[in-house]
């Protein structure tokens, strides 16, 4: 029966590569840097900036929330703000959902 089916011999092995050679480090430690420079730095920019943002907030300041209400700060406290939004609307929100300050005057501007 060896006729039909041909004989497989197997041919020699290919000579392995030295183990660690290294390369494969390079791309790790591009990686890691890529994902520094791009994702890291600047989330943790915006979060200081943040944080400064709401340290230095005060009584009068125009600000801005998250969600797109603007007011004037009318009291301000460890974890939550008062916006004065019109003459007799008054808002407690967190200290943390405002996202921006204004220029003085803006909000006489809208």
């Amino acid at each position: 029966m060896s006729f039909l089916i041909p004989a497989a011999y197997a041919d020699a092995a290919a000579p392995v590569g030295a183990a660690g050679s290294g390369f494969e480090w390079v791309f790790l430690v591009g990686f890691l840097v890529i994902f520094y420079l791009m994702i890291w730095r600047p989330q943790a920019k915006r979060a200081k900036e943040h944080k400064n943002l709401l340290g230095t907030l005060q009584k009068g300041d125009e600000v801005v929330t998250s969600g797109g209400i603007a007011g004037k700060v009318a009291k301000v406290s460890d974890d939550f703000v008062v916006l004065e939004v019109s003459d007799t609307v008054e808002l407690k929100i967190q200290k943390v959902a405002i996202a921006a300050t204004l220029p003085k005057g803006t909000l006489k501007a809208i």
